[in-house]
């Protein structure tokens, strides 16, 4: 399996510690070192760094822990393969275009013996992620348009999801640089930070932050992983089916879908 980790916030925020906690788990604290990857938004770009290597012990890794990106809305992933070969082709997050934005995706889970339906969309590498993300496109391409508002965007995005899940594990990312779609096959878990702000500290690496000396009273960041990031915080753990829309560090639409007993 894999692990996921996404942000939005109401305002640029760096990923720094989220993201050290995160790559410490891609080959030392956890065995997920077939690759990783990180989109970063910036207006209607996005700025993006992809490994087929451990994140642990990567140098450029090693970079974007350090350098304060900034960034409203953010995807990231760690690699465990399954299916697929270990190489560049095959990292997350993904990106396509549509509709004048990039959209990206990232996936935690397995779809055994997936297979997309031949569409405008087509897969660059072999993994039943990438087949699924352009199955999706494709399906957002037919089936709306560019004027859809974000509440017609999250009705067939959970439709679909509920569809890939009753088929295998599927817990995912998207975005299209204006909100970030959230879907909980088995597991995902977020924590929204707000004044008051507090310090916090990483499971997986000795690294406190005090996030009131690194923000304003304003500031709204969300953040959603497969597991919980730090060890003194509470966290909300999604339910099976739950799917939640963020914008600007804020849920805007949610629901639950109802699947089969796992």
């Amino acid at each position: 399996m894999c692990e996921l980790l996404g942000m939005s916030a109401n305002t640029p925020t760096d990923l720094c510690f989220s993201f050290t906690g995160l790559t410490r788990r891609g080959g030392d604290t956890g065995p997920h070192s077939d690759g990783w990857g990180v989109a970063f938004y910036e207006g209607k770009g996005v700025r993006t760094f992809h490994e087929s290597s451990a994140s642990a012990s990567s140098e450029i890794a090693t970079v974007v822990q350090s350098h304060p990106i900034k960034s409203e809305t953010a995807i990231c992933h760690i690699r465990q393969a399954n299916v697929g070969k270990n190489c560049l082709a095959n990292t997350h997050p993904f990106s396509r275009e549509l509709w004048g934005r990039y959209w990206v995706f990232a996936h935690n889970g397995q779809l055994n013996n997936f297979t997309a339906p031949e569409g405008f969309y087509e897969a660059v590498g072999d993994t039943d992620s990438e087949a699924i993300f352009c199955d999706l496109m494709n399906h957002l391409r037919t089936s709306l348009s560019r004027t859809a508002e974000p509440q017609q965007i999250s009705a067939l995005l959970s439709e679909k999801a509920k569809e890939y899940a009753q088929q295998g594990v599927f817990n995912c990312l998207l975005s299209n640089g204006e909100w970030l779609f959230t879907f909980c096959s088995t597991k995902l878990a977020s924590i929204t930070r707000r004044a008051p702000f507090g310090p916090a500290q990483l499971t997986d690496a000795d690294v406190t932050v005090d996030f009131e000396a690194e923000t304003t009273p304003n500031d709204v960041v969300s953040i959603i992983a497969t597991e919980p990031l730090t060890s003194d915080e509470s966290w909300d753990i999604y339910q099976r089916g739950e799917w939640r829309l963020w914008q600007n560090g804020e849920v805007h639409y949610s629901g639950t879908v109802e699947l089969p007993a796992s």
